[in-house]
């Protein structure tokens, strides 16, 4: 088997939430947060409400009940993880040791894992670990990050939990992968409708700034129609004029291998493209592409 450190391509595409003998922390180097991130996967069951074509997460396993976290774990790797990146020692990993320059630095704690993390009983919690965890630290430039679908924004514990991570460097990454209820339903695959999506994105982003994330994909060797761009686009437009403080779009596509194979990344030049699509109507909407 082959033991080499990995070569600064595969530092980026390796974002696996398993690190030594952790249950929940893991440490990747992340493109979209431009250096370490420490994830905190608040879904090690796998149960997901969202069934996204383009998903990497094995969930033949699915069937079982939703697990409650151990939080003094929780804390205890987030402790052992940060540390490591403060005192540097983390660069000494064969895992991060080819990291470039430029990405190594602490960036953020991202709630996020192997489904929705605001699904978690125990979301609240570990938001507040975090804040308590980095606070101990004093890390206060540390971002706190939810990367979100946008189905639960609307729980009260969820409400609470991004009224505190707003004190705390908070963002949301919140997932909108299309422009219509129909192809939202084909890439997503949820019980959830789409208004609600919208509504959340809404309303969570009239209190505070937030990206979106979009996974764009071709499907069957087709790639988003181009009346669901203008419909994306619609979208993205219709939730500034309601208000919503979007700070940034992030267009991405399939850089694991997917739950379906009938599923492929598109081309560079057709994410340039729906940016400029972006920009025909936002011009100062910032597009970031990955």
């Amino acid at each position: 088997m082959d033991k080499s450190p990995p070569t600064p391509l595969s530092v980026f595409a390796s974002h696996s939430r398993l690190w030594r003998e952790h249950r929940y922390v893991y440490p990747v180097i992340s493109r979209r947060s431009r250096g370490l991130s420490v994830g905190v996967n608040l879904n090690p069951d796998k149960i997901c409400n969202f069934g996204c074509i383009y998903c990497q997460v094995d969930r033949s396993d699915e069937g079982q009940r939703p697990q409650p976290l151990d939080m003094a774990v929780v804390r205890q790797e987030l402790e052992v993880i940060l540390s490591l990146a403060l005192s540097g020692e983390i660069w000494q990993d064969p895992m991060f040791a080819d990291t470039p320059e430029a990405f190594r630095v602490l960036s953020d704690i991202a709630f996020s894992g192997d489904a929705e993390p605001t699904s978690s009983p125990n979301f609240e919690d570990v938001v507040k670990a975090a804040i308590e965890v980095k606070t101990q630290l004093n890390l206060p430039q540390v971002k706190l990050v939810l990367i979100t679908n946008a189905t639960l924004l609307q729980r009260p514990a969820v409400v609470r939990s991004l009224i505190a991570m707003d004190d705390h460097q908070g963002e949301i990454w919140a997932k909108l992968d299309a422009g219509t209820e129909a192809y939202f339903q084909m890439i997503d695959h949820t019980k959830v409708p789409f208004k609600r999506v919208l509504e959340n994105i809404q309303i969570a982003g009239s209190s505070r700034p937030l990206a979106i994330q979009s996974m764009i994909a071709q499907v069957a060797g087709k790639p988003m129609p181009l009346v669901e761009q203008q419909a994306y686009v619609g979208r993205l437009d219709d939730l500034m004029a309601l208000g919503c403080q979007i700070k940034q779009v992030q267009l991405y596509t399939v850089a694991r291998p997917p739950a379906q194979s009938n599923v492929q990344p598109v081309t560079k030049a057709f994410l340039e493209q729906l940016r400029d699509q972006i920009h025909a109507v936002r011009p100062t909407l910032a597009v970031d592409l990955f």
